[in-house]
């Protein structure tokens, strides 16, 4: 009875104890695709648990420190909606005043890329120009991306559902080229 009592007094908050940790997994999911999972925890165990049963099940396997985080950088990302008035040299010429070191172009969006230092003041830059965004966030961006087969892309968005469906999961960052009408993490 007594550890039925401290467990419901846990989850209802009423201990006040609890410590809540950053843990970060790195891994592979199928076809060598390399996923950088971070977590938000009270208790460990469970999580890297949880996590490793996730990579096992869709045919991937949980790595150790800096298995994959070499193939990433850490950069700051904001997403610039194209409008009918947008122009990409006056975006290009805005982004290197702001400080920024990268504009990436697609069909309809501009994606500014930072440094994590430069994130706030180039954010910032924008915002008082008018601008709003789509994403504006620090973010793990791999270095390259890998195409899987159609098969291997049904399995690893079945293993990034089954990450987001994780209470304790806050971020999934990965090197997979995901087809354009699908989001990715």
């Amino acid at each position: 009875n007594d550890n039925i009592k401290r467990s419901i007094m846990k989850a209802t908050g009423e201990l006040g104890n609890v410590n809540y940790e950053n843990l970060t997994y790195e891994g592979y999911g199928v076809g060598g695709s390399a996923v950088i999972v971070s977590t938000l925890t009270e208790n460990k165990n469970r999580t890297v648990g949880e996590v490793r049963h996730i990579f096992d099940k869709y045919g991937g396997s949980l790595g150790t420190a800096n298995s994959v985080s070499f193939m990433f950088e850490n950069r700051g990302v904001i997403v610039i909606e194209k409008t009918v008035g947008s122009n990409d040299d006056e975006i290009m010429e805005l982004a290197l005043d702001a400080g920024a070191d990268d504009v990436i172009y697609s069909d309809d969006a501009y994606e500014i890329r930072t440094a994590p230092s430069a994130f706030s003041a180039v954010r910032k830059y924008f915002e008082e120009r008018g601008y709003s965004f789509i994403e504006a966030s620090v973010e793990m961006v791999p270095n390259d991306k890998i195409t899987l087969s159609p098969e291997q892309l049904v399995t690893f968005n079945k293993m990034l559902d089954a990450f987001e469906d994780n209470d304790d999961v806050q971020d999934i960052y990965h090197n997979v080229e995901l087809p354009d009408d699908e989001d990715e993490e």
